[in-house]
């Protein structure tokens, strides 16, 4: 399975985490040398801070969202059970800038 950025997933976060929507950030790679991609979760929970973008309700998702880039994780591929829908360009390039003012690059 390949996964491109952007493409949001229902994942397993596994017990603490459960099961929720995330935001492939990982760049595009036909032979990763790990079965790994990097995310960002999706959470309901708008706490108005720098680390969140807000996402709103697209027509893939049940409910208004934002992205918690302070949530940045990685995950076996194995782990992303369905594929949701894709991020419009513009909110795409909100997360990444977000990620880019939460880590030092």
């Amino acid at each position: 399975m390949t996964t491109k950025p952007g493409e949001v997933w229902l994942a397993d976060l596994g017990i603490a985490g459960k099961v929720r929507p995330v935001v492939i950030v990982s760049r595009e790679d036909s032979n990763p040398p790990r079965q790994l991609v990097l995310y960002v979760p999706l959470t309901t929970q708008d706490r108005g801070t720098a680390y969140e973008v807000a996402i709103g309700k697209l027509r893939f998702l049940d409910q208004v969202c934002v992205a918690n880039v302070q949530g940045l994780g990685s995950l076996p591929i194995s782990r992303l059970e369905r594929r949701l829908g894709v991020l419009p360009a513009e909110l795409l390039e909100e997360v990444r800038t977000a990620l880019r003012q939460a880590m030092v690059l």
